[in-house]
């Protein structure tokens, strides 16, 4: 009887499992996209109302949704998009694309499954979008729209000072941020010392923020991935937008070489103050009998072409170029001298799309990226007939890339989304060198000082699955790496998991667990960020940076529209870097870097609150920061721990925008933060450093000078200022019958606190009750640089 039942039992599994009446499944697959321009959609949710089993389409718009045989209810959705339903017969394995209409108010449209979207349904925390529209909102300095400056306002993330552009996210340094344009590293990310970013919002389509729980897609930095990626190009039909500011404007441009098959778009922005100055600086300088030639300007040009050959392939060409010039020639008579510093980066990646089945979706790039630097300083005397004497010295530091990387999207059911993938880079160092030319009395010199490049490659491969078992969803997988210069090879196993539970009433309990290992370094002084910062690899002597970090939290969406989350987190960071105390690279080029440098640890932990609507008339966030931030290194402060300079206990940041009409929106921005930490001398005391003896009249007069010599208590033990500011801008729409124009009105620091930017010592007269002076005493006195900024922009789009 027993043998029966266990028989029945095994063919019921039998033909469940392999019996196509029970087990038949096909497969909807496709791309999603903007129904006006073919812009591919990334992120947006494909749900069965059914079944609410679903997928989210991937960085080029892909989709795969398996289901077994029956009838299907697809509900299509994305932010800003209206939502579509489409009813069908699934009985066969069918290709979907998918165009979603502009929703006019930002109001998705309610149906059932768009729940789906919700934060409580995402397996990955820690990680942040911020729709590209609401950045352009944003208040920003001198009317130049910021991505940077936006990120910086998101909890657990950290500006480097005012007007600074540095990203320091849950404890970490700016080289630990891996920011990549349309998949390549950027080294550098900032114009004009920081006070701009290189990223010029009109050619972006999306910008996301990973903080922790990393999946092993993610590797080569420890605190943060950022991504941006490019709009492709309007399939449809030709537009344009720019903008006309103080300081600068910009031009973008995209529409359709081949309809529906090839787009374009160009983008460029340009400051014009070296043009509206250069003329008055000639001037006056000609008044003096001299010749002035001024160039102070940035600029940044993106381009991409996009092709589509057919539903399986499909080819992207994206580049980026953008420098900063700041330089001068003086001639007078038979004398001239130049001088300046110019810095930029180059970069460009071609991606190949290849659909290989509807269930594997293929993307192969291959990446250039380079960043340098020259710092000049020449001059030429003709003064004696038949002969010129010259000299001139040059500084020049960078770094260069070349890679490709293959990633594969596999979805074998809405359970599963595996993906894999291997990576490849080839890195140059130019760490710096002093090229010297001289020409004296017919006798030249020419010769290099400072270090030599240095090659190395990188590898890594890496597989994930997002898995769900009902309420359950987990994100396990593993990055690997190599690192190969100079006869050294370092191998790195990073473990990946991220974990959710979703409770009753949609509150969900998210976890997770990275370790990340780093194998280029950044040298740079804690004050601020400056272009000659170098870019090193690690060696024999300078071991790889690695981190490990667990965050837990929980989410909630309510009211369908306000997505609130509160995270905690510790990190544990190994080998991070530092200049030795009194070291920097510019002293002494003839050394090595490695000898100027040290390792030690870095801790940092603590809590985030993040509240986000993102549609609506109404939208914004509230974020709030509670963080400690450490560092210990044999080497400094006498092996002691001390607090990172950006260790801030408390950081808040509040932005919001609303729509009043059609014809403006105003927009709010408030930032506090606690001050930075840093060293400051504690006492000083005389010493002799000069003897002088004199002989007059018979007489001898003896004098002795001294010196002062000033001792620092422990590093970072004192604090600057708390920092906050408000900022605030109104636009003015109006459209026209082909075009339409917006005004912005905006103020940046607009109660004028006068945040600092650096510490002086000064020297402060003590008087008596009379009046009468006493002594003079060193004052510590904070130095602003970015008081009350109003601007105004005209913008417009045809």
């Amino acid at each position: 009887m027993n043998f029966m039942k266990i028989s029945t039992v095994a063919i019921f599994i039998v033909l469940f499992f392999f019996n196509p009446i029970f087990a038949q499944k096909f497969t909807i697959s496709g791309y999603i996209e903007d129904g006006s321009s073919g812009e591919k959609l990334i992120a947006a949710n494909v749900i069965d109302v059914k079944s609410q089993n679903g997928v989210t389409s991937n960085l080029y718009g892909f989709y795969s949704l398996t289901l077994p045989k029956d009838s299907v209810i697809l509900s299509i959705s994305y932010i800003g998009f209206q939502t579509k339903i489409v009813e069908l017969y699934l009985d066969r394995d069918i290709d979907l694309n998918i165009q979603l209409g502009s929703s006019i108010e930002m109001e998705v449209v309610e149906v059932v499954g768009e729940r789906f979207e919700r934060i409580e349904n995402e397996t990955q925390m820690s990680r942040v979008d911020i729709p590209i529209e609401q950045i352009k909102k944003m208040p920003a300095l001198l009317g130049e729209t910021d991505v940077l400056k936006s990120i910086q306002l998101l909890p657990g993330v950290q500006s480097g000072g005012e007007g600074q552009t540095g990203l320091y996210v849950r404890g970490g340094s700016p080289d630990q941020n891996l920011i990549l344009l349309d998949g390549v590293p950027v080294y550098n990310v900032s114009h004009v010392l920081g006070i701009f970013s290189v990223f010029n919002a009109d050619a972006i389509k999306n910008v996301t923020l990973t903080k922790g729980g990393f999946p092993a897609r993610y590797g080569g930095r420890l605190s943060s991935v950022l991504e941006i990626n490019m709009k492709e190009g309007n399939m449809q039909e030709f537009h344009g937008e720019g903008s006309i500011g103080l300081i600068s404007s910009k031009l973008t441009l995209e529409g359709p070489i081949w309809k529906d098959k090839t787009s374009f778009i160009i983008s460029g922005r340009r400051t014009y103050v070296d043009l509206i100055t250069r003329p008055i600086i000639k001037a006056a300088a000609q008044q003096d009998g001299v010749q002035l030639e001024p160039r102070l300007f940035f600029y940044d040009l993106n381009a991409k072409v996009n092709h589509k050959f057919n539903d399986k392939h499909r080819l992207y060409l994206s580049a980026y170029s953008g420098a900063d010039v700041f330089s001068s020639k003086f001639t007078e008579d038979d004398f001239s001298a130049t001088g300046g510093i110019d810095w930029g980066n180059i970069i460009s990646s071609l991606r190949w799309n290849y659909r290989i089945t509807n269930k594997l979706f293929a993307n192969t790039t291959l990446t250039y990226s380079k960043y340098d630097i020259d710092i000049l300083s020449a001059q030429e005397d003709e003064s004696e007939p038949g002969m010129i004497n010259s000299f001139s010295a040059k500084y020049t530091s960078g770094i260069e890339d070349l890679g490709g990387k293959i990633d594969f999207d596999f979805i074998p059911s809405p359970n599963h989304y595996i993906r894999f993938g291997a990576n490849a880079t080839h890195h140059t160092y130019s760490p710096g060198a002093l090229v010297l030319e001289s020409t004296f009395d017919e006798i030249q010199l020419d010769t290099t000082i400072g270090s030599q490049q240095v090659q190395s490659m990188e590898y890594s491969a890496y597989i994930e699955d997002d898995m769900s078992f009902g309420n359950f969803k987990a994100n396990l997988g593993i990055h690997a790496s190599a690192f190969d210069v100079n006869d050294q090879t370092y191998f790195s196993i990073q473990p990946r998991l991220g974990l959710r539970y979703l409770l009753p009433n949609d509150v969900a309990l998210k976890a997770s667990y990275s370790q990340m290992t780093q194998f280029i370094n950044l040298l740079t002084s804690e004050s601020f960020s400056l272009p000659t910062d170098l870019w090193v690899p690690s060696t024999d002597r300078v071991l790889p940076q690695e981190s490990w970090q667990v965050a837990a939290g929980v989410a909630r969406t309510f009211l369908d529209q306000y997505e609130i989350s509160i995270e905690g987190y510790y990190k544990q960071m190994d080998n991070v870097i530092s200049f030795k105390e009194g070291a920097s690279f510019l002293l002494g080029l003839d050394a090595d870097w490695q000898d100027k440098v040290t390792q030690g640890t870095g801790e940092s932990y603590g809590a985030e609150f993040f509240v986000q609507k993102k549609k609506g008339k109404f939208t914004g966030w509230l974020g709030y920061t509670l963080s400690w931030n450490f560092r210990q290194f044999d080497e400094i402060n006498g092996g002691r721990t001390f607090p990172f300079r950006y260790d801030r206990r408390h950081d808040i940041s509040l932005v919001t925008s609303y729509k009043f009409n059609d014809k403006i929106t105003a927009t709010l921005a408030w930032v506090y933060g606690t001050g930075n930490a840093i060293s400051l001398p504690i006492y000083s005391y005389p010493i002799a450093y000069d003897y002088f003896r004199s002989e007059f009249d018979g007489q001898v007069f003896e004098y002795e000078y001294f010196n002062e010599i000033e001792s620092l208590g422990d590093k970072n033990s004192f604090r600057m200022t708390d920092y906050h500011r408000l900022d605030w801008s109104i636009e003015f729409h109006k459209k026209k019958r082909k075009w339409e124009r917006t005004w912005v009105v905006s103020c940046y620091n607009s109660y004028w606190h006068r945040n600092p930017y650096y510490i002086i010592t000064d020297n402060e007269a003590v008087l008596d009750d009379n009046g009468n002076f006493l002594y003079n005493q060193k004052v510590f006195k904070e130095i602003s640089i970015l008081p009350i900024i109003p601007s105004v922009s005209y913008q417009f789009k045809f």
